[in-house]
């Protein structure tokens, strides 16, 4: 069921399913997705778990952030998000930059006892001559632009430069969300790994290339209870790409919960 709510006065969209009295997940897609994109994740537990999908500022129906945030303002949008819905201490699941933002919300919130990251994003990745130069050349040429033919026909080409170099998520940003994405794609998280205490549960594609498979190794190794679950022949979206074996390892890390909710379950229908 789809339902709206204000936080701090952005219009939130979020999707609140599953078993309304079982233990609450939040669930958070990735960068220019929406809580559509993970849904199957929610058919995956909804028998015995409450599964709450919000769209992130900026993404789906959800408004757009007023300023240019960085991770720790998403982290801080969730607890708010969080309290507003009288969650206490909810699971976390986390598809690429939702990984992101469950990393830093786990680092700086002990009570989260289990978390999800699935083709997690937090990694700074390691920049190539290509990727510098690519930066820096574009740098000159906004410079260059603005200097030699004025504000509106310079941001004409700019904005030329930009379609033939940047990644099509940050093609189909606004400016803002462009300049949120560039914010939070280079802040490194690794070194808020080692604070989280939750249980941690980590699912990659090996043939991930947004997210490689390096990546989750670092994590495995700086969050202390942490196992790597690794698919074949899958990419970026691994639960898409192997759901039946996807929904087996969540529902295994998340048996005590769901056996929980059938045994109250039986005690209603017994009663």
């Amino acid at each position: 069921m789809e339902k709206s709510i204000d936080i701090d006065g952005l219009l939130i969209n979020y999707a609140d399913e599953g078993n309304s009295e079982g233990y609450p997940v939040i669930l958070l897609h990735g960068w220019g997705c929406d809580h559509t994109t993970v849904r199957s994740i929610c058919a995956d537990l909804s028998d015995g778990m409450r599964i709450i999908s919000p769209d992130l500022p900026g993404h789906g129906k959800s408004d757009e952030p007023k300023e240019v945030w960085g991770t720790q303002d998403f982290s801080a949008f969730i607890e708010k998000f969080i309290n507003k819905l009288e969650l206490k201490s909810p699971h976390l699941m986390g598809h690429s930059f939702g990984g992101r933002i469950s990393i830093n919300y786990a680092s700086q919130h002990p009570e989260i006892q289990k978390i999800v990251l699935i083709d997690s994003a937090g990694i700074t990745p390691r920049r190539s001559l290509k990727y510098y130069y690519k930066v820096y050349s574009y740098k000159a040429i906004k410079r260059l632009s603005l200097a030699l033919f004025g504000e509106k026909k310079g941001e004409k080409i700019i904005e030329k430069s930009l379609k033939k170099r940047g990644s099509a998520d940050y093609q189909a940003a606004s400016p803002r969300m462009r300049a949120i994405m560039s914010k939070c794609v280079n802040e490194d998280l690794r070194k808020k790994m080692p604070d989280i205490k939750a249980s941690s549960l980590l699912v990659w594609g090996e043939n991930d290339t947004a997210t490689p498979l390096s990546d989750a190794k670092i994590m495995e190794k700086n969050i202390s209870d942490s196992g790597l679950v690794v698919f074949q022949n899958a990419g970026h979206y691994s639960f898409l790409d192997n759901p039946s074996r996807f929904k087996a390892v969540v529902r295994s890390f998340f048996k005590d919960e769901l056996e929980q909710s059938l045994k109250l379950k039986n005690i209603e229908q017994n009663s």
